[in-house]
């Protein structure tokens, strides 16, 4: 897939979302009765991305999203490249964004490989687990809490922002895979 940013309006952004599980499922499972979703505790987000001007974004993000037994687990997780090359996780709560410390340096005109893991614990709260770019794994380990949905289902985000120009960029992704179980 091919994402291009511009324009005039400053920071706005392009986003990818792919409902797998639930009501609209692009992959034929709408999982009325929830039985599937309700049973899936563990997450991988798998893929390769290629960026031209990288240095012209505000971030890149890629989130997980579970919404079960009217529970909101939002994994989100962004490059945040303008204003310090560090990846920052979503508080569900406070619903802002959090940094990790973790450094974020996807390489411009070459093809980046990002694992992402989570998990949705025993107790069901979110736990992000690892971030690993171009092979180098940072263990986060970092507990969140839910909030309240009437929705329920699994879906992807990929989501890429504009900066303070709206200065255009566009990102490939490819080879995208996602793990559940």
């Amino acid at each position: 897939m091919k994402f291009t940013i511009g324009g005039k309006t400053k920071y706005s952004d392009v986003l990818w979302n792919n409902h797998l599980i639930g009501q609209f499922s692009s992959q034929g499972m709408p999982d009325f009765d929830n039985s599937i979703n309700s049973n899936l505790r563990n997450f991988v987000y798998d893929v390769y991305f290629f960026g031209d001007h990288l240095d012209k974004s505000q971030a890149l993000e890629f989130d997980i999203n579970q919404f079960v037994n009217g529970k909101s687990h939002i994994w989100g997780h962004e490059c945040r490249i303008a204003g310090g090359n560090e990846w920052d996780v979503w508080d569900n709560p406070a619903q802002t964004w959090r940094p990790t410390g973790v450094p974020c340096h996807p390489l411009n005109n070459q093809w980046n490989h990002l694992t992402i893991q989570v998990q949705r614990t025993s107790d069901d709260n979110l736990l992000f687990k690892s971030i690993t770019l171009n092979g180098k794994t940072a263990t986060l380990n970092r507990y969140d809490t839910p909030t309240k949905t009437s929705w329920s289902g699994i879906t992807v985000n990929y989501q890429q922002d504009g900066n303070y120009n709206q200065d255009p960029y566009s990102i490939w992704l490819d080879k995208f895979n996602f793990q559940y179980w």
